[in-house]
């Protein structure tokens, strides 16, 4: 199952992934780790970088993908874009974004929540 899962997550990267360039950002990261931080993707689009964190489950049973988004989580994920940020030296607005698939029957439902959490919570 571990293995099903791992192949699930890494099949709703490619897809966000696809998703943004289709709607014109470039990817700049998959999976930029920082200290206990991954983020799943980074984007930009002129000054606008998206950190993404994609959420994928087989069913909504048990919530939404994007409610499983905790605290600590969001916490790690700002730290690593603020190190991110810096060490590039970018001038850019930072906007954190889920990105989340419920896969049933073949079929992948995608929501997108923009702005998912902010910056300075």
């Amino acid at each position: 199952l571990m293995n099903e899962n791992h192949l699930l997550g890494q099949e709703a990267e490619t897809r966000a992934a696809n998703y943004f360039i289709e709607k014109g950002f470039s990817v700049l990261e998959r999976n930029f780790r920082y200290q206990k931080a991954e983020v799943d993707l980074i984007v930009r689009k002129k000054n606008i970088l998206v950190a993404v964190e994609v959420k994928a489950r087989r069913t909504d049973y048990f919530g939404l993908p994007q409610d499983f988004v905790r605290q600590k989580q969001r916490q790690r994920l700002i730290m690593a874009i603020d190190y991110y940020v810096v060490e590039r030296n970018l001038d850019v607005d930072v906007r954190f974004d889920i990105l989340a698939f419920v896969v049933q029957n073949g079929k992948w439902n995608r929501a997108h929540i923009e702005n998912a959490f902010n910056y300075f919570t």
